[in-house]
């Protein structure tokens, strides 16, 4: 049998870019585990989904599922339903991962102050459910096609990277395939774009693993667009701006190579 390929990824960013807009654009029909609110706005036509019970069946009504992230078991009940294969859903998104944490801290800690014990708690709660999650493309008999976590962006040790707390910082781009940064652009004519950073570039936490499959960086991006790009059913769009358009570190990088 041919090996299909699925797409795990980081995508973050500076608030208010389109994270969560990219999020809607993975194959459907999706779940989206919102601890932030941002998939109310978002075009797909979407319908609650409440993890204590059975997944939503398919009625030709909605493309989301949307899961209310306000503690953080409902992230382990959804990853529990997800893992058993009962489930008609392509694609998964966490938006966001930040937040999912701060959830755990608050079951963790409550409203007091973290402990030392309590951060090695942290991590390793949250770093066994990321894996899970990630795990999920590679199930042995409901494989999702997509596995995304969005998150807000942080900087640390002179890096533009996804803000999480503690070690997770170091770890959590070591567990995907992608780990992409998403910002707008300002063009020659003063139009604006969403750019997607999916390659090697100084001064940001980015890079990929997918073998040349997909661009440096993307215009517009689709996820589902780029999941046929992996696939090498579509070839890649065409930018629609040069490096000129880049942050200063980005164009130098791409001067150099």
């Amino acid at each position: 049998m041919a090996l299909e390929y699925r797409l795990n990824a980081i995508i973050f960013g500076p608030q208010k870019k389109g994270k969560s807009w990219l999020g809607d654009t993975t194959p459907a029909p999706r779940v989206v585990f919102d601890a932030e609110g941002g998939s109310l706005f978002t075009p797909s036509r979407k319908v609650e989904w409440d993890t204590a019970n059975p997944p939503p069946t398919p009625n030709g009504m909605w493309d989301t599922a949307i899961v209310r992230v306000l503690t953080y078991r409902s992230m382990q009940q959804g990853f529990q339903w997800l893992n058993s294969g009962k489930h008609p859903f392509r694609s998964v998104v966490i938006d966001s991962v930040s937040e999912v944490q701060q959830r755990c801290v608050d079951d963790i800690a409550g409203t007091n102050q973290m402990k030392t014990q309590d951060w090695g708690t942290l991590l390793r709660v949250v770093s066994a459910l990321v894996r899970q999650f990630r795990d999920l493309t590679s199930h042995p008999t409901k494989p999702l096609d997509q596995v995304i976590f969005i998150a807000m962006a942080g900087e640390k040790e002179g890096r533009t990277r996804p803000h999480v707390q503690g070690s997770l910082a170091t770890t959590f781009p070591y567990y995907v395939d992608l780990c992409a940064y998403l910002d707008v652009v300002m063009q020659e004519d003063g139009t604006v774009l969403r750019r997607l950073f999916c390659g090697d570039f100084a001064g940001y936490e980015t890079g990929n693993r997918l073998g040349g499959r997909i661009p440096p960086f993307i215009d517009n991006p689709d996820l589902s667009q780029m999941l046929a790009m992996i696939r090498g059913e579509q070839q890649p769009l065409p930018t629609t701006s040069s490096a000129a358009t880049l942050p200063v570190d980005v164009v130098n990088l791409a001067e150099r190579g």
